[in-house]
């Protein structure tokens, strides 16, 4: 199996079409269904399901497509490793956020670095702890940002210089925006969104004991898509100070979770990583502005 085939696969599958796949990667139709064909052949399951005018992707074809995905972009990342080692002003570093209004720090950081090394690229990949942290341990990102302690056993880690805070967005009208900050009680009964990992993890260490009281009506993994739900009046939104627009002219309000509940933001990379030296320089640059 070659990254070759698989990239025309990736086509393939991105568009469901097979001319335009064809067209997209400069060959002949009869020459891309060849190279399907091995590939199936090679693998003994059928990838596609062939329509009148579009094709779709079989149970095997879609794992394949995460595996490929994985694949293709490892070998891309290695590719351009390699091509950087001589490049003494630029190169590649790849990240993957979690949803902090921190990472105006990261950016703030990755500006200046780039005034020094003008031809840097950076990839940016968001995703909740899960995701982001199995795109790291594959080799596919540099560095993560968590917002979550860290397993000291598997990564290294340096702390932002702040926390972010719990909060409930809420109407601008509603009641509970009179008050300062909102306590467990006045969230019982209420239809609640919130993150899955903030939900398993951060809530229950705030609420203790009280956790099966609480309701989630749904969960979201970007905060921003939750806030609809709560201006079309469905429910509340757990979530981060600074992530939602909460001015006036916004219709929507924050108010803190009372006892104060704080959650840290790490910038995490794996144990005994091998970087790329403007990778490496990076991290010398955090390390002097966060350790």
């Amino acid at each position: 199996m070659e990254i070759r085939t698989l990239r025309y696969f990736l086509a393939v599958a991105r568009e469901e079409n097979m001319t335009r796949a064809a067209e997209q990667l400069h060959v002949t139709q009869p020459t891309l269904s060849k190279q399907i064909q091995s590939l199936e052949e090679e693998l003994g399951k059928k990838l596609f399901v062939r329509r009148s005018f579009s094709i779709a992707l079989t149970d095997e074809g879609r794992l394949l497509k995460k595996r490929a995905e994985d694949l293709v972009g490892m070998a891309d990342k290695i590719a351009g490793e390699f091509a950087a080692l001589d490049d003494v002003t630029g190169g590649d570093i790849y990240f993957g956020l979690a949803e902090s209004w921190q990472i105006r720090f990261l950016a703030r950081e990755i500006r200046a670095f780039k005034m020094s090394y003008p031809d840097l690229r950076y990839h940016i990949t968001s995703g909740d702890t899960e995701q982001v942290t199995e795109k790291l341990d594959k080799g596919l990102l540099d560095f993560a940002v968590l917002v979550e302690d860290p397993d000291p056993a598997r990564y290294n880690f340096l702390p932002f210089p702040e926390a972010d805070v719990w909060g409930l967005v809420m109407p601008a009208g509603d009641e509970l925006a009179e008050k300062e900050g909102v306590c467990i009680e006045d969230l019982v009964g209420l239809p609640l969104f919130c993150s899955e990992q903030g939900w398993d993890i951060d809530i229950p260490r705030w609420c203790n004991d009280r956790m099966e009281e609480l309701h989630l009506e749904g969960s979201f993994r970007l905060s921003y898509n939750a806030s609809l739900f709560v201006k079309e009046g469905l429910g509340y939104l757990l979530t981060f100070d600074h992530l939602i627009n909460t001015s006036p002219e916004s219709g929507l309000a924050f108010r803190p979770l009372w006892p104060r509940l704080e959650a840290k933001l790490y910038l995490v990379w794996k144990k005994r990583q091998a970087f790329t030296p403007i990778a490496e320089r990076f991290l010398a640059r955090m390390r002097e502005k966060l350790g």
